[in-house]
């Protein structure tokens, strides 16, 4: 499905990437994992591009919201490289796991949304690193779950914290502790994915809805990221707080300037390329 034929269009922004593809259609990016004979499984040259594209993005002014894909119709991601995680030693595991936890840190943490366009499976790492977009879009056909345990490990890319955020304690550990693999709508209906849309729908459907957010204030998308990741670990009060500072700074940028002139003059407003 997400084959280069479909984005034609879109510019290249570097040609030395081999298990992914980066492509640029202002204010749109695609970041497409490129193993499609794999199943686009996660090894450790995927997680450094994965990890490079990202840096890209986030210094690009003219993007403002990230699609994240798997090529082909079989796999959004089907997990880490067995082959790389059969070979681990108990200290090559650990650097292993923190290795992945810190690129899809990175991708949470971004000043930028990111969208996971989910079709076929994503399973293990390729469910983890859905979870840490900032939001997920699935196909009918999407299949998602952490069978870690099925191969004596436990996740280790932040499932076994993520997935509880996102779902609740309880289905969380259902999932975790059987390593079943869930259909689409039953991730919809625990929350672990935000929207299911049929497949032949699911690019539009995601192009849409990116293109919604990119309408909006750079700075003011920017910091309700930061607002809403910093405040999930924080007391309510001091989360308040924070709110209200990052409210008073807004304040004092262009883009709330042209935000209100715009609303008050009934025209569309002209952003400000915010800096990174």
């Amino acid at each position: 499905m997400f084959s280069a034929r479909k984005i034609v269009c879109y510019s290249r922004f570097r040609m030395d990437f081999h298990h992914i593809r980066l492509d640029s259609k202002p204010p749109l990016a695609w970041v497409t994992l490129d193993r499609p004979k794999a199943l686009n499984a996660l090894n450790a040259a995927t997680l450094g591009e994965l990890e490079t594209a990202f840096q890209q993005l986030t210094a690009d002014p003219a993007i403002r919201v990230i699609l994240l894909a798997g090529a082909g119709d079989r796999a959004f991601a089907a997990g880490a490289d067995i082959r790389e995680l059969a070979a681990l030693s108990a200290e090559e595991g650990r650097a292993f796991s923190l290795r992945g936890q810190s690129v899809f840190r990175n991708i949470e943490t971004l000043p930028k949304p990111v969208i996971a366009c989910i079709q076929g499976f994503a399973l293990g790492g390729g469910c983890e690193l859905a979870m840490a977009c900032t939001v997920r879009i699935a196909a009918e056909d999407a299949r998602l779950g952490q069978p870690e345990v099925k191969l004596g490990i436990i996740a280790g890319y932040g499932g076994t914290q993520r997935l509880p955020r996102l779902v609740g304690r309880g289905a969380a550990l259902k999932m975790l502790l059987s390593g079943a693999i869930i259909d689409a709508r039953e991730a919809l209906r625990i929350g672990l994915v935000d929207e299911v849309v049929p497949t032949a729908d699911l690019v539009a459907r995601a192009e849409s809805l990116a293109l919604e957010i990119a309408q909006n204030a750079p700075l003011a998308v920017a910091e309700t990221l930061r607002a809403v990741d910093e405040g999930l670990s924080l007391p309510l009060e001091l989360a308040l707080l924070r709110e209200a500072a990052r409210f008073g700074e807004l304040c004092a940028t262009p883009d709330k300037a042209e935000g209100t002139a715009a609303f008050l003059e009934k025209r569309p407003p002209h952003w400000y390329a915010p800096d990174h």
